[in-house]
């Protein structure tokens, strides 16, 4: 079935609507296949024949056609990081505007409201629950209860940390290396007073909610599928963000005179 051509007013709302979602999960932790294919699905869904898309590490361009009109458009992604609840949302979205339920003045106003949304949990929340969980994490290492108890209060505190560098728009290398700088502070204070049977353990459990498993895992993604450019800039992402929880383990090391992991 052909499809009206669309007026060149209506290509460049379709085509800022498609920038638009690309860029909430570009910048939120979504790979570069499932950026293309939703880009392309709320594109075509929306009323244009065909839809080109380049993702890159900090850029999307993609170019819209409808009959004799096309338009071209780039944004550019400012900031990166994880946010399931994003990329989940954008994603029940697209399938919605596949089915043919919403047009684009209502997909602008979804879009609105997603972005709009609060997030799900209370920051104290996400701070006791890292803290537990890397808690956790040390005792699957063998930590005993005087181990777990250091490293739900080191990564505890160096979550309140992250958060409040995050909300000042410090660079994200040097969030990473004083996150674990504040946990390896204190869980070597763990090791000084000789808590627990192996307090070496917190130090390496508490710097656990840094690790970057996302980007890592988009990275080898991407290089599978072909996304050269995008996974090798994600893989030396994930590669600094580690050498960054090294460089702030081992100043925290330093400074309180440890000198085993």
């Amino acid at each position: 079935m052909s499809k009206s051509p669309l007026s060149r007013e209506e290509l460049r709302d379709i085509i800022d609507l498609s920038l638009w979602v690309g860029q909430l999960l570009l910048q939120h932790g979504a790979d570069a296949e499932r950026v293309e294919e939703t880009i392309h699905r709320f594109g075509t869904a929306l009323g244009c024949d065909w839809i080109d898309v380049l993702v890159s590490p900090n850029v999307i361009a993609i170019t819209t056609t409808s009959g004799e009109e096309f338009r071209t458009k780039i944004r550019r992604v400012i900031s990166i990081g994880v946010n399931m609840f994003m990329i989940s949302a954008i994603n029940r979205l697209s399938r919605r505007v596949a089915a043919g339920e919403l047009d684009r003045f209502q997909v602008r106003s979804e879009i609105e409201r997603i972005t709009s949304t609060p997030p799900l949990y209370h920051r104290w929340v996400v701070v006791g629950m890292v803290g537990l969980a890397c808690g956790a994490f040390s005792q699957l290492f063998g930590g005993d209860g005087p181990v777990f108890a250091v490293t739900v209060v080191a990564s505890s505190i160096a979550m309140f940390i992250r958060q409040e560098l995050t909300r000042h728009y410090f660079n994200p290398l040097l969030i990473v290396i004083a996150t674990a700088f504040v946990a390896g502070v204190i869980a070597a204070m763990g090791v000084h007073f000789n808590l627990g049977d192996q307090p070496e353990l917190a130090l390496a459990a508490s710097v656990l909610l840094l690790i970057p498993g996302v980007p890592l895992i988009n990275s080898a993604e991407d290089l599978i599928k072909g996304h050269s450019v995008l996974g090798l800039t994600r893989g030396i992402v994930g590669g600094l963000i580690t050498l960054a929880i090294a460089l702030g383990l081992s100043l925290a090391l330093r400074l309180m005179g440890v000198d085993t992991l």
